[in-house]
């Protein structure tokens, strides 16, 4: 019974092995217009990766402080991150804050004081909750306003 279920596995993996498939990617929309039958719209030109929230969509440029340009200056000297660098201004514990979204993966995102001190990181990290400084940011934080995003 076993050889025979070994070797069912062995003709099963062989016939799938010698099949191709072709993917493709349609660059051009369908001739009607519509989506009927086999046809595919295409794709779309919205970035997918790079959501902006509707509310978010203008820079609150006022008062920035210096070590904040600073920050802002560093990031676009670099390669352009994916996802983008996004810094948003907060209220959080009575006091204003700064949010640095992640560079990357499981990096830490990070939230700074209005004199630059680093606070915590909020998310981010292996586990994704940070470093656990300050495990109600999500929670607690308000008063959201986009202070800057890479344009790039």
């Amino acid at each position: 019974m076993r050889l025979l279920s070994l070797a069912a596995s062995l003709l099963f993996t062989a016939a799938c092995a010698h099949q191709q498939v072709s993917v493709t990617t349609p660059t051009s929309p369908p001739p009607s217009g519509l989506v009927q039958g086999p046809e595919t719209p295409a794709p779309t030109s919205a970035n997918t990766v790079d959501a902006v929230n509707p509310h978010l969509l203008e820079s609150d440029t006022t008062a920035r402080p210096p070590w904040l340009k600073q920050r802002i200056a560093a990031v676009l000297a670099e390669r352009k991150r994916n996802p983008i660098t996004r810094i948003l201004r907060y209220q959080y514990e009575g006091k204003t804050v700064y949010y640095i979204s992640a560079p990357c993966c499981d990096q830490y995102s990070q939230v700074y004081d209005t004199r630059g001190k680093l606070l915590c990181n909020p998310d981010g990290g292996i586990t994704g909750k940070g470093d656990g400084k300050c495990p109600d940011f999500d929670k607690n934080k308000s008063n959201e306003k986009l202070v800057w995003q890479d344009p790039r």
